[in-house]
Formats: structure tokens, C-alpha cells, sequence
């Protein structure tokens, strides 16, 4: 079961299978090619075994440790953060987390304080303008209100952590529609990104 793995100089961690989305752009939809198919967990790992995988590494030869997988990683959030004070007491790397921006959602509750001090960067993914294109886009677990969830998480959040960004997929929206979100970004204070399909 492959929990970390490096790519150029990120260490990445993969802890869970679930996912509150089911975005239509999502390799979760398709029989996984290649080096995506270590990404599947055979099951949960425990916090124990994510903790042990991670700290097997030399922690400092990063650039950084990014929570990234096939599924959200904030489905197990308390986790995340479990293993994020564990890197902290070995290492000063900086620490990013690749959402969806649900946590607080997930969590029936305000998690953006919990991220206060563990956590340098997180990347929200966006992905739409608007709650209705996002509704038939990602297909999110909570419903129509999601939308305006995540911009609340990622409003919240910047409060807590130094650098935050909205993110889309290139190809999956119109220039117009990009546009809107990086506005969106710009209103909300926090930073903007396009990532390419596959990334």
C-alpha cells in the first residue's frame, strides 16, 4: 500500500480513498493509467502507519509535504493534522494541503482555526464560478449550498495560514468562466492557479 510518494521534491501523501465530490474530470471515474494506480488504497491506513510511513523519510530533503491522493484528505482531517504536528517535530519543510475545501462541511463545524500553525500553504480547488455550474461539475456530497462553503472555508482559512489559493483545471471551464474565479480569488484575498488535467 503506497502511502508517500515523492515526486521532483515533494513528498506526498495519500491517506484515503473517499472523496465528497465526484467531479466529472476526476481520474476516481476511470480505470487508473499508470503511476495513478498506486493511488488506490487496498484500504484505510491507520494514523499509526501514516505517521511511520511519512517520518521514514528525511523530512528536510523536501521543498515540501503535500496532502494529495485520489480522495480528499480533509475526509480525514484530524488525522492530517495529526500527522502535520508530527512533521513539525522533525522538520521546519513547509506543509501543504491540496482540498476541496469541505472540511468544514465534513466536520459539521468552523476547522479552519486547526490549521493555525501546521500548515503554510493550502490549495482550494474551485473549479467553478458559480454554485450551479459547480453542483453539475463536481457532483458534491452536501448539496447546492456547497459552493458557497467553500468560499466561506477558503475566506476562513486565510486567517489561519499564510498562503492560500483557489485552483481550477484548465480545459474544464471557459476563458470567461477562469476569469470569474480569479475575481472570485482577488475578492476573497487569497491567491489564484490554473492546474492542468492530470495534475
Amino acid at each position: 500500500m503506497v502511502i508517500t510518494h515523492v515526486i521532483k521534491n515533494n513528498l506526498y501523501v495519500n491517506l484515503t480513498n473517499h472523496c465528497t465530490n465526484r467531479c466529472e474530470f476526476c481520474v476516481r471515474k476511470t480505470e487508473l493509467p499508470g503511476s495513478y494506480a498506486d493511488l488506490r488504497l487496498e484500504r484505510e491506513p491507520t494514523l499509526e502507519e501514516i505517521i511511520a510511513d511519512v517520518t521514514s523519510h528525511n523530512l528536510n530533503m523536501f521543498s515540501e509535504i503535500v496532502f494529495c491522493g485520489l480522495g480528499e484528505p480533509t475526509c480525514r482531517l484530524y488525522d492530517v493534522l495529526s500527522t502535520c504536528r508530527a512533521i513539525r517535530e522533525r522538520c521546519t519543510t513547509p506543509i501543504r494541503i491540496n482540498t476541496n475545501g469541505h472540511a468544514s462541511l465534513i466536520m459539521k463545524e468552523d476547522t479552519a482555526p486547526a490549521f493555525r500553525g501546521l500548515v503554510d500553504c493550502v490549495h482550494v480547488s474551485l473549479n467553478a464560478a458559480d454554485s450551479y455550474t459547480y453542483d453539475k461539475l463536481c457532483h458534491p456530497k452536501f448539496g447546492e449550498d456547497t459552493f458557497m462553503g467553500v468560499l466561506k472555508f477558503a475566506r476562513e482559512i486565510a486567517k489561519y495560514v499564510p498562503k492560500v489559493y483557489l485552483t481550477v483545471v484548465r480545459g474544464t471551464l471557459t476563458d470567461t468562466d477562469v476569469d470569474r474565479c480569479a475575481k472570485i480569488a482577488a475578492d476573497l484575498g487569497v491567491g489564484f492557479r490554473i492546474r492542468e488535467l492530470g495534475e
